[in-house]
């Protein structure tokens, strides 16, 4: 790759992270159903056919919006789970106690149910019916610290305790039952005994 080509596609990214981060503030603060395209445009300083240009379409633009987020999801859950080795109660719950806690207080989650209450959403099948896309990337970084401290767990085991918490903790998120403390225990609790289960 040329040094021109090569500028190019990095002051791309750079616009298209300065798009999504806009998006990101002005639905937090709004509810991403009275966010345009033109609005982003103007937060990020450039012409709105330029974010059409980067996204095709406000559906599009929604879908950076979350998959921004989930990545910022993921890298908690990574964080969490490594930081405590192989001890499999102290890990799940440090992570989904700052999960569901970071959820809690962060604008953008709550600006997506907030506004999914009110209507139409685009974000919140992310969250729920489209939540395919948090439990591949969440449940990929699980599986490879089960792997990392527990390698002598069943693939199949790893797989479907990595899937059923994840499922267990976006449920909390978006229907919470309990404080954030409380849920962690008992979560933490149930991938304990996902993770001791033998499939036959």
């Amino acid at each position: 790759m040329s040094a021109t080509s090569s500028n190019r596609a990095s002051s791309r990214s750079t616009l298209r992270t300065s798009l999504v981060e806009a998006a990101r503030a002005l639905t937090a603060a709004r509810g991403w159903e009275n966010v345009r395209m033109v609005d982003v445009a103007k937060a990020v300083g450039v012409s709105r056919q330029t974010v059409y240009n980067e996204f095709g379409d406000r559906p599009a633009l929604a879908q950076a919006l979350a998959v921004s987020e989930i990545d910022r999801f993921t890298a908690a859950v990574r964080e969490e789970l490594f930081a405590r080795g192989a001890d499999v109660r102290a890990a799940g719950r440090a992570t989904i106690l700052r999960v569901l806690t970071e959820a809690a207080a962060n604008p953008l989650v709550r600006g997506i149910l907030t506004s999914a209450r009110g209507g139409a959403d685009e974000l919140l099948p992310y969250l729920t019916t489209r939540s395919e896309v948090v439990l591949v990337a969440a449940g990929e970084v699980v599986k490879e610290w089960i792997a990392a401290y527990r390698p002598e767990t069943d693939e199949r085991v790893a797989a479907l305790a990595a899937e059923s918490i994840i499922r267990l903790t976006v449920s909390h998120i978006v229907l919470p039952s309990a404080a954030p403390e409380e849920s962690a225990d008992a979560l933490a609790e149930v991938f304990v005994r996902l993770l001791g289960q033998q499939l036959s």
